[in-house]
């Protein structure tokens, strides 16, 4: 039995559906989605020179497990740029986009035959060069002329392409005609179906896409490029239905979870749907679950500013700055700088403020039989104040015990743990986030103590936020 392969073509043509381009939240919370449903790739749209497409590529190759491929238009000339936003993935890939009918070739690339395949060998060999997977997609090719199409793919694969795809851009062929077709390109190419894997993408002009791709599947494609909502090319669920229905006859099965698809199809419907509004249905979604949304030491403060913002942080003028040189030092060290890391400069840099509260001593009596405790000393203004609180944990005990000596509960938005230095005695840090006043401060602390570098990092959160109402 064979897997049928289904590619989601739903990120790369995105703007399309929704009818403008997607914020930056707005298309990690769409891979999430996808990568959950297991499809064989993800595809990305082609990157404009901004660097927010690189940075949104670049946090997609990091968060997801699903194969990621980029878009490459052959006429954009930017292989070396997309490579480097998707090389961080853990599968990446390279989908080269080329014209092959004789119209798009001249009105695209403004070159014929010949000079096209000159430009396709060069091109491939490029992505080859930087990626061991390249798809080539052969646009519009049913309105091309076959002898050069079959001499276009030939180029392709002897140049290193290891995955091709047909596409019926026009959407003018019925089901046996494109069965036929694909026939024909297998037939005329003969590393496709051996070596080489055959996708199709059909158009859906006339309503007979799902039936063309079951068509190409019977002919011999290895995959099928779909959408995961209605946007004129089979749909996830139309092709998981056709392997359920016929996919015992035709020795074919599918590597997703079908389980999810509903749901997950329901999910994107509702963030794909076109909006009047101006802002997002994404504002209230936070990035602080993502573990790496990355930045490099390329990145300016407009992008890290940015970042710094969906995080839920709303900085002086004077605190960015501070925060930027932070994170323009922690760059210079390190390759990518993540979320996590990103909070922790924040916690450090922003917003340092006199210490209202200090930590004097604590008492954890913590156990699988007993109901943790904790005994909380500190010190305001000379007095010490105690507070004994319990909790789920040690940890919660302590932060209920410091609510007490307060007199507040604040809403816990985060809180992390991780280790700095290796060995028995490894230091501690803690970044916990409070919100206040639909604003979000963080503290830090570090400790060989974990419960010691909680508390510190409360306790700092919570002067920030006693500064700022007085």
């Amino acid at each position: 039995m064979r897997t049928l392969k289904l590619i989601d073509m739903t990120l790369r043509e995105a703007a399309e559906i929704r009818g403008k381009e997607l914020t930056f939240k707005e298309k990690l919370e769409i891979v999430r989605v996808l990568d959950r449903l297991k499809a064989d790739t993800i595809e990305l749209p082609p990157i404009s020179g901004s660097r927010a497409d690189q940075l949104a590529n670049k946090t997609i190759a990091q968060t997801v497990a699903t194969r990621i491929s980029a878009a490459v238009d052959i006429s954009a000339g930017n292989i070396e740029e997309t490579w480097e936003s998707i090389r961080s993935a853990r599968k990446p890939k390279l989908l080269l986009l080329v014209p092959v009918s004789t119209v798009q070739m001249e009105y695209i690339c403004h070159k014929k035959a010949p000079a096209m395949l000159a430009l396709i060998e060069e091109s491939v060999k490029q992505c080859r060069f930087y990626c061991e997977n390249v798809e080539f997609a052969a646009i519009d090719a049913t309105r091309a002329e076959e002898a050069f199409l079959f001499d276009a793919i030939n180029t392709a694969v002897n140049a290193g392409a290891n995955k091709i795809t047909l596409c019926d851009t026009a959407g003018i062929m019925l089901p046996d005609e494109f069965g036929s077709f694909v026939k024909r390109v297998i037939e005329a190419v003969p590393a496709l179906g051996e070596q080489i894997e055959l996708y199709v993408q059909i158009s859906d002009d006339m309503n007979m896409a799902s039936a063309c791709a079951a068509a190409a599947v019977r002919a011999g494609a290895a995959g099928v490029k779909c959408t995961a909502v209605e946007n004129g090319y089979p749909t996830l669920e139309e092709m998981i239905r056709f392997i359920e229905k016929r996919g015992a006859d035709l020795d074919l099965e599918t590597g997703m979870r079908i389980t999810e698809i509903h749901r997950a199809v329901g999910q994107l419907q509702k963030m794909l749907t076109p909006e009047e509004e101006e802002e997002s249905r994404f504002s209230n979604v936070a990035l602080g679950d993502i573990a790496n949304v990355c930045l490099d030491e390329h990145d300016g403060i407009a992008e890290v500013m940015s970042v710094v913002s969906q995080l839920g942080y709303d900085l002086s003028e004077e605190d960015k700055g501070k925060v930027f040189e932070a994170f323009r030092r922690v760059a210079g060290k390190k390759q990518f700088v993540g979320t996590r890391e990103l909070d922790a400069i924040v916690a450090s840099a922003a917003m340092q403020v006199p210490q209202a509260y200090h930590l004097k001593n604590y008492v954890i009596n913590s156990g699988n039989i007993i109901v943790a405790t904790a005994n909380i000393l500190l010190e305001k203004d000379g007095e010490e104040m105690r507070g004994v609180g319990t909790g789920d944990g040690p940890i919660d005990a302590a932060f209920a015990a410091v609510e007490r000596i307060i007199g507040h509960h604040y809403e816990l938005d985060d809180f992390q743990i991780q280790t700095v230095t290796e060995g028995r005695d490894a230091m501690g840090s803690a970044l916990v986030k409070l919100r206040a006043g639909g604003k979000v401060y963080s503290g830090n602390g570090i400790s060989t103590d974990i419960i010691g570098a909680s508390l510190r990092a409360y306790i700092a959160a919570v002067n920030k936020i006693v500064y700022e109402e007085n």
